[in-house]
């Protein structure tokens, strides 16, 4: 999958952290060249350019994107002329960031397909990390799904994902798990790495420690990761 992310403040340098961290290609966009100079590395491409520019815009062939990101803080106002370009282009979904909810409104009018309010969104991430705190990570896609990073439940160890048919119980696909590594260097330091197996197989069994990353609708998510279900 392929996404833009313009803006390339914290909270949009943090989204394409956890994109690039699950394999996803990004085109990073800012008109600060210096932004752009230290996320190059860690991007499919990087581009120094003004958002608001219709033409420079187009020229970033970012019209087959799977989803846009507009994350350019508190300038609210070239947020709105970015939405209204990335809507002309056909680029959907769009995802943008707003200061307040009056903004929220008009980014909506506008074009964007999803809004997120930092400060709200922040409360309702720590209620929800409150009563599951076996998620690790989340990703909240447009479509109301969400692909998570999870603890494994008790229950789940020693089991194979075909006898635990996850899809069918829980409504969710597990994509990838991620596996404690723990050896022993050249020095005798204990080094504690983590392995992904991204391609899991239904004789694949679960162990203790395992991180599951899972997508699916997100009440199914949550469902998976309550606490209450461990025990």
């Amino acid at each position: 999958m392929q996404f833009a992310v313009i803006g390339l403040g914290r909270f949009g340098t943090k989204i394409i952290q956890t994109l690039t961290e699950h394999g996803a290609d990004v085109i990073a966009i800012d008109n600060n060249p210096e932004r752009v100079e230290e996320v190059k590395d860690k991007v499919a491409i990087a581009v120094a350019l003004n958002s608001t520019d219709e033409t420079a815009m187009k020229a970033a062939d970012i019209d087959d994107v799977d989803a846009a990101v507009v994350a350019l803080g508190e300038a609210q106002e070239e947020a709105i002329l970015t939405t209204v370009i990335l809507k002309k282009m056909g680029v959907h979904p769009i995802i943008a960031r707003a200061a307040n909810s009056l903004y929220a409104d008009v980014l909506r009018q506008v074009g964007a397909d999803q809004v997120i309010i930092i400060e709200e969104q922040a409360g309702e991430n720590i209620a929800k990390k409150m009563l599951a705190p076996e998620i690790k990570e989340k990703i909240s896609l447009s479509t109301g799904h969400s692909l998570v990073e999870v603890e494994t439940r008790k229950e789940f160890v020693g089991k194979t994902l075909k006898e635990l048919d996850i899809r069918k119980n829980y409504g969710v696909n597990i994509i990838a798990i991620q596996k404690p590594v723990t050896r022993i260097d050249n020095d005798g330091r204990v080094i504690h790495s983590v392995s992904l197996n991204d391609l899991p197989g239904s004789d694949d069994i679960i162990e203790p420690g395992d991180i599951l990353v899972v997508v699916g609708a997100e009440s199914d998510v949550e469902k998976l990761a309550l606490s209450k279900g461990k025990r």
